[in-house]
């Protein structure tokens, strides 16, 4: 008989997560309903539009039947008032995870936010707090000129940013004269990761582009139809920030400006369609570019009993 190798022992005695990532309408609920149900496990979202209270309807988030079928945490749990970040979700899903465990279930992971999830397995950049005189001269900055500075300063992350990225060429600019250092240099100092101390269960969805174009569009259809309007509306009541991520999200902004008198209803729901299909294009790219190559990848439909099962016999 041959001895088991050490490193196998130990990656099998750690505690098992079960992942389920891809673009949206991709078919991630129908699998992780089912996996927690022939596992007795508990749901957890690591989908950016799913925390929000206010986005029961336009992010999909799983109804009161599927979520009586299960456990599921960290759903709707935020107010929109609030803005999430990525360093939060990955403390509470720690939490979440944590208790599973404890509980003897089997945690699974189901979203569509590919920062969520590197943050919770790989850990954070402990970058310190901006000046917030720097951050204000920057952010004051045209993207041109901040790029250019940029150059200067830290070509690297210049080098590697689109010029007309305002963002993240801001972040990148203020990150360097804020502490002296390159925000690479940062994200190579990551701590906090959990990747190292479980036993990740992955699948990547990536379905063909066109049944994933036509369930995006059938999907913000049923989404006119469950109350996507009356959720905008309720929202618009509130009076909050145009910057809040709750403000921003797909459907939002454009049934926002039917209600607002800027555009007519069906030019609403060819704009949120686009949206829909233009962010699970960005999705698709990123699942299939960023990941660890050995993640399995499922590129069939996930449209009946059969395909969720097959995909299932990959998690467990």
């Amino acid at each position: 008989m041959s001895t088991p190798d050490p490193a196998q022992q130990d990656e099998s005695a750690r505690p098992r997560v079960a992942l389920i990532a891809g673009p949206t309408a991709s078919g991630k609920s129908a699998i992780a309903l089912a996996l927690a149900e022939a596992t007795d496990g508990v749901v957890v979202n690591a989908d950016a539009s799913q925390v929000y209270r206010d986005l029961a309807v336009l992010s999909a988030r799983p109804d009161a039947s599927d979520m009586a079928r299960a456990p599921h945490r960290l759903f709707g749990h935020i107010d929109g008032a609030q803005a999430c970040s990525a360093a939060r979700w990955a403390d509470e899903a720690k939490t979440e995870i944590a208790q599973a465990h404890r509980a003897g279930r089997l945690p699974i992971l189901v979203g569509g936010t590919g920062l969520y999830i590197r943050t919770l397995l790989d850990g954070i950049a402990p970058i310190p707090d901006i000046d917030p005189a720097i951050r204000a001269e920057v952010r004051a900055m045209p993207v041109a000129d901040a790029h250019t500075a940029l150059l200067g300063e830290d070509p690297e992350s210049a080098h590697r940013l689109a010029p007309a990225d305002s963002a993240r060429v801001a972040r990148a600019l203020e990150v360097v004269r804020s502490t002296g250092r390159s925000i690479l240099w940062w994200r190579q100092q990551k701590a906090g990761g959990i990747g190292d101390s479980i036993d990740l269960r992955p699948v990547v969805l990536l379905p063909p582009r066109d049944w994933l174009t036509e369930r995006c569009d059938q999907r913000f259809a049923l989404m006119m139809e469950r109350g996507a309007i009356e959720e905008v509306e309720a929202l618009l009541a509130r009076t909050l920030s145009p910057e809040l991520p709750v403000m921003r999200a797909i459907g939002v902004p454009e049934l926002s400006g039917w209600l607002n008198g800027d555009w007519s209803r069906e030019d609403a729901i060819a704009r949120a369609t686009l949206a829909t299909r233009q962010y699970a294009k960005r999705q698709y790219t990123w699942f299939s570019r960023q990941l660890p190559a050995e993640w399995p990848q499922v590129h069939e439909p996930i449209d009946n009993k059969k395909s969720i099962e097959n995909v299932i016999k990959l998690l467990i």
